[in-house]
């Protein structure tokens, strides 16, 4: 990656200073940027170089040694099995429904890796087929339904809590705003721009929205809790009537018994 002091000479700024400037627009320190750009050229590299030891080369890696340190890390799972475009992955889903329509929940071995909302079952299992295209996509049996059971339970009293592990992939922007988005209490907002004040990148309230929209795991990260500025709703990939009752059941206190 390109040395941040001479990053900082070239845009005629100290280095401190051109730290804070550029966390403060980008929401991510020059090497937490760089660290996510890096993988996402691996991502790429390993689609189409032709071994894995080309494509962490390719992608700029010192040394291969350095790459695997992290690989799982940065990829989610093994290079080998990333290579293969997720063959090899396992994922376990179920569809139910809930008072907001139809919902599905899937999970890796890790974690749940996929909560939507929607009207057609089977269009949220091709959206699910469509970000896990070379994965092992399954019904889950009878055991799994029970986690299904448990993120509707959630949906219908959002003030019991949803304690299952998460398996959440994101670049180094998106898993710090989503952190800051777990961190909202049930029955309360934020702005966008709270939230990339929070962050410490005041400039970076688009950054924040977009985060919010590529959330791929509803309700259990709760995107519905962030809202304008002059509280209007906005930007909920499941829909905004789906976004106004969630946080309207949040707010009643029915719900919360």
């Amino acid at each position: 990656m390109p040395d941040v002091n001479a990053l900082a000479v070239a845009a005629g700024m100290s280095p401190s200073h051109f730290h804070r400037v550029f966390k403060s627009q980008t929401g991510v320190t020059p090497k937490a940027y760089g660290s996510a750009h890096r993988a996402r050229r691996v991502r790429d590299e390993l689609a189409q170089s032709k071994t894995v030891t080309a494509a962490v080369y390719n992608a700029g890696f010192n040394s291969s040694g350095r790459f695997y340190s992290g690989a799982a890390k940065t990829l989610g799972m093994k290079p080998s099995t990333f290579r293969a475009g997720g063959v090899g992955m396992t994922i376990r889903y179920a569809v139910g429904r809930c008072s907001l329509g139809s919902v599905i929940v899937a999970a890796s071995e890790a974690g749940i890796c996929f909560i939507a909302l929607g009207d057609d079952r089977d269009e949220l299992a091709r959206e699910l087929r469509d970000r896990f295209p070379r994965a092992d996509v399954n019904r889950g049996d009878a055991a799994f339904e029970k986690t299904l059971g448990k993120v509707i339970a959630f949906v219908e009293r959002p003030a019991i809590g949803l304690h299952l592990p998460l398996d959440i992939r994101g670049t180094a922007f998106q898993q710090r705003v989503w952190q800051k988005l777990a961190e909202i209490p049930c029955g309360r907002t934020r702005t966008y721009r709270e939230i990339a004040a929070e962050l410490g990148a005041p400039g970076a309230t688009r950054a924040v929205a977009k985060a919010c929209g590529d959330n791929p795991i509803a309700v259990a990260i709760p995107c519905h809790r962030v809202v304008r500025s002059d509280g209007e709703l906005a930007g909920y990939r499941w829909g905004l009537a789906r976004k106004a009752k969630l946080l309207q059941r949040e707010r009643d206190p029915k719900s919360r018994r």
